[in-house]
């Protein structure tokens, strides 16, 4: 074989994977990009060339612009908020023992509910009538609640229900990073007379940072994306104060059929979230850069 030859090999290889992407990839997000530039609807797609009309409508609807800020809120806040429940119960499961046993398999049970039947489940369990909640209330002579009742109780019942789902990642995560951390290092830190507590600030923690901002940032994308519980559970209400901007996306397909504005606003939402998420990522390059 010539050294011509050996040089063709890793891209013949490499085909396969290049095909896939641009299959898979590029040509959905070409299309999206058609669409955002024309007059579509669902029956017509791509039927006159509207140049940035879509982008300015979409900029100028505050029903978009507003989703696109509560997008955001919810993503950092859910994201931050696992981040230090999923830890801590990681940093409980490596103190107790080595492998998480039952207790660690329970508290995976919400992670493999179906995202529907987890917004089914909530919703009748917050129920302001027949619901489980305000029963127990009742049969302890309290008065009932209704959370979902004002903007900023459903939408921090939806921080709570993506929460009591998406913990158990967070935590599963960060349980394996623990794991990666080596014994020497903690017994380095007990002989030098430092106690648990600064072991986990000075040694632990500092060690599985790149693991805790990978996970914040995969958590910050799925944040963004989060629709099922919303369609479900509030509907996007009350008013707008649930109005994300995948709901708000999908209201404008589906029931404006207005597919054209919907891919606009769908690049505008793409656009935002690699903002985000760029600033995570930044952060995690400095710190592999300082480690090197």
């Amino acid at each position: 074989m010539t050294a011509r030859s050996a040089a063709r090999v890793p891209g013949a290889l490499a085909a396969p994977a290049v095909v896939f992407l641009a299959v898979f990839a590029a040509y959905p997000l070409v299309y999206v990009i058609g669409l955002a530039l024309t007059d579509s609807t669902l029956a017509r797609p791509l039927q006159r060339w509207t140049g940035f009309d879509n982008f300015r409508t979409a900029l100028e609807s505050q029903s978009f612009t507003g989703s696109l800020w509560r997008s955001a809120l919810f993503a950092v806040l859910a994201a931050a908020v696992q981040l230090v429940l999923g830890t801590a119960l990681a940093l409980l499961l490596r103190a107790r023992a080595a492998r998480p046993g039952l207790l660690g398999t329970l508290l995976l049970l919400p992670l493999v509910t179906p995202p529907v039947m987890v917004g089914v489940a909530w919703k009748l369990l917050l129920a302001p009538v027949g619901g489980a909640l305000n029963g127990v209330l009742h049969a302890l002579g309290l008065p009932g609640v209704n959370p979902l009742g004002s903007g900023t109780g459903a939408f921090t019942t939806l921080i709570v229900i993506d929460s009591w789902q998406w913990t158990p990642f967070v935590m599963l995560l960060v349980y394996a990073a623990l794991l990666g951390v080596p014994d020497e290092l903690r017994e380095a830190a007990a002989l030098d007379g430092a106690d648990r507590s600064r072991t986990l600030r000075s040694i632990v923690l500092p060690y599985i940072e790149p693991t805790l901002l990978s996970v914040l940032l995969l958590k910050l994308v799925i944040g963004f994306k989060v629709f099922d519980i919303v369609y479900v559970v509030t509907a996007g209400g009350p008013g707008f104060s649930t109005t994300t901007s995948t709901y708000d996306i999908q209201r404008t397909a589906l029931q404006e059929f207005d597919v054209g504005g919907a891919a606009a606003a769908t690049v505008l939402f793409s656009l935002l979230i690699g903002l985000v998420t760029s600033l995570v990522a930044i952060r995690r390059k400095r710190y592999e850069e300082v480690a090197v």
